[in-house]
């Protein structure tokens, strides 16, 4: 069931980052669903052996290619996904760091079931 949630938060997050920022475009309710649950799909397979690739790069950067990355895979998921679009790669990496700081900050909302 927080799967669930989670997944329908995420899609939230997408339409507010859409909203607030005119770089991403969400067509509907069914493009956010859709865009969030590949988005974490992606983030779950191919974001950890891309991290683990350019590592040294991301050791010399002091961690901040991820943000990169995270850029990447964002507009990845837009050129996948109809009805979803980022119109560039800035507006990709402004695009992600928002849904991140909301996602972020939704995540509170959801307990993650484990015991404390």
């Amino acid at each position: 069931m927080a799967l669930i949630a989670r997944w329908c938060l995420n899609a939230l997050a997408l339409m507010l980052v859409a909203y607030l920022y005119s770089g991403v475009q969400v067509t509907g309710i069914q493009a956010a669903l859709i865009a969030a649950l590949v988005l974490g799909l992606v983030n779950a397979l191919i974001r950890p052996v891309l991290i683990l690739l350019t590592l040294p790069v991301t050791l010399l950067t002091l961690g901040l290619f991820i943000f990169i990355i995270n850029a990447l895979l964002f507009w990845l998921v837009a050129e996948m996904v109809p009805g979803f679009k980022v119109s560039g790669f800035m507006a990709a990496l402004l695009g992600s760091l928002m849904f991140s700081v909301i996602t972020m900050a939704t995540s509170f909302l959801i307990p993650d079931g484990k015991k404390k």
